[in-house]
């Protein structure tokens, strides 16, 4: 080979070489295939990891301030709030309707404007709640009203989900995509546990507090303010790190136009009816335990035992997409419908009737068990919806060609976005539970859990699972 061709060679490949300074931290990557085993191990997987691993605690914080209500509730009757217990309910359902509808903006405002942007701005934004909430409580003549407004703004704290779990999944390959979601939903949804575990610590802990404290009955003192007040420093460090240190994805940077076609896609809806199974469960649950606890089985602590069924679901998800990896997500997806309907079934069973008292523990292990399985769940549909998508894509094209390249983009546009929307409405469950717990019996609104738990198996079995599914996942 002549000299000449050789530098001419030399000089394209310089040209089509990737720039490595754009792998930095703080950095818009615009060369990213993770698909490629030689790309993944010496570059991708490494950038991957970093984004992954600050994006964790960001989101198991703003699960913080979305489920901070669920505790704070349970206390303001005891410093003098004077509002009935379906006000209380109402009080941990606010943030679901919040939470739901501002998911479903974060899902395609993020990739428009870069993650990296998105996660900071989203995370620092959440003081403003918590401002507003550590100053309110310190009050026991605030108005209902005003309480209503700060549970509704505590509520965009759950939105970063969407926004998060969309992102996280252009970093990975298709083979690791489950199990780096679930990590991410997985330990985010810890938030709840913490917060549930950590308020009633904080609150009677004088030192952290920032104004005065509040009386009880019994003449001991709390400091509600300190549930709200102890995560301002932590979310700003979380939104300089995440500002700082993540990248911005060019692959994921998608204008709305091109992600709206997931709203005339019928796995969109299938897959939203399934996570509203699994997560709408989780985080539902989540919000009314603590409440429900107090008002059915009043002797047992709430600080004791509400935080368990939260995390035990959380560290589920993280196993249910590994779980899925290997078995198949829609397998492992109707297993969890079984596990969660039987749990709820045992509930029902354990609840006092008329003169039974019931069984608290009966009910708080068959609690547990719904929670372990909705986890499960949680994983195993998010694996599934890329594989769904790619599936409907790839379909027929050869692997190498352009027309695979430019299905495969469009598999991970609709994927991305799919799993945003599925996720927001999935979060209405934390409105719709306490809701239903509010205005029904509880042992009605239980049963209503196990019927639409069947129609879960139902169509999971149907378009995923059977032997000539449409979609096998």
């Amino acid at each position: 080979m002549s000299s000449a061709k050789q530098d001419a060679r030399a000089a394209t490949a310089r040209v089509q070489a990737p720039d490595p300074a754009q792998y930095r931290p703080g950095r818009t990557i615009t060369e990213w295939t993770p698909e490629d085993p030689s790309f993944w191990q010496t570059t991708g997987k490494k950038v991957a990891t970093r984004n992954l691993w600050i994006a964790v605690p960001a989101l198991l914080v703003a699960f913080v301030v979305w489920q901070v209500w669920s505790i704070t509730a349970t206390n303001l009757k005891d410093v003098g709030f004077g509002f009935s217990q379906s006000q209380l309910f109402w009080l941990t359902a606010v943030p679901g309707i919040t939470g739901g509808t501002a998911r479903i903006l974060y899902t395609f405002i993020g990739p428009m404007i870069g993650q990296r942007r998105f996660t900071a701005v989203s995370t620092v934004i959440l003081i403003v709640p918590l401002l507003w909430l550590g100053f309110a409580v310190q009050d026991p003549t605030t108005s209902y009203t005003t309480l209503v407004a700060i549970a509704a703004l505590c509520g965009i704290g759950g939105a970063n989900f969407s926004s998060s779990l969309a992102n996280i999944g252009f970093f990975y390959p298709k083979q690791e995509k489950g199990n780096a979601t679930g990590i991410n939903g997985g330990l985010g949804n810890l938030g709840v546990s913490v917060v549930q575990l950590l308020t009633p610590i904080l609150i009677t802990t004088s030192v952290l507090a920032i104004g005065s404290g509040q009386k009880k009955a019994d003449g001991s003192e709390i400091y509600l303010q300190n549930a709200a007040f102890v995560w301002v420093p932590v979310l700003i460090v979380l939104a300089a790190i995440a500002w700082f240190g993540q990248n911005d994805l060019k692959v994921a940077s998608t204008p709305f136009s091109q992600q709206k076609i997931i709203f005339k896609r019928k796995h969109n809806w299938l897959m939203t009816w399934l996570y509203v199974g699994t997560f709408g469960s989780f985080i539902g649950f989540a919000a009314a335990l603590p409440l429900l606890i107090k008002t059915t089985f009043p002797a047992y602590s709430v600080a004791t035992y509400a935080w368990m069924g939260p995390a035990l679901g959380a560290l589920a998800r993280w196993a249910g997409g590994w779980i899925a990896d290997k078995f198949g997500g829609a397998r492992v997806t109707i297993l969890s419908f079984v596990g969660m309907g039987a749990s709820i079934i045992g509930v029902i069973t354990f609840l006092p009737a008329g003169s039974d008292q019931g069984s608290f523990y009966g009910f708080f292990f068959c609690f547990l068990s719904a929670f372990f399985f909705s986890g499960i769940g949680n994983g195993s549909t998010f694996r599934q919806i890329p594989v769904i998508f790619r599936g409907q894509h790839l379909a027929g094209l050869t692997e190498g060609t352009p027309e695979y390249a430019k299905g495969l983009k469009q598999a991970e546009i609709e994927s991305g976005a799919v799993t945003g929307f599925t996720a927001a409405i999935a979060a209405y469950g934390f409105f719709f539970i306490p809701a239903m717990f509010a205005n029904f019996a509880v042992t009605s609104a239980m049963w209503g859990f196990v019927a639409f738990y069947a129609s879960c198996v139902i169509v999971a079995w149907w378009f995923y699972a059977r032997k000539g599914a449409e979609a096998p996942s």
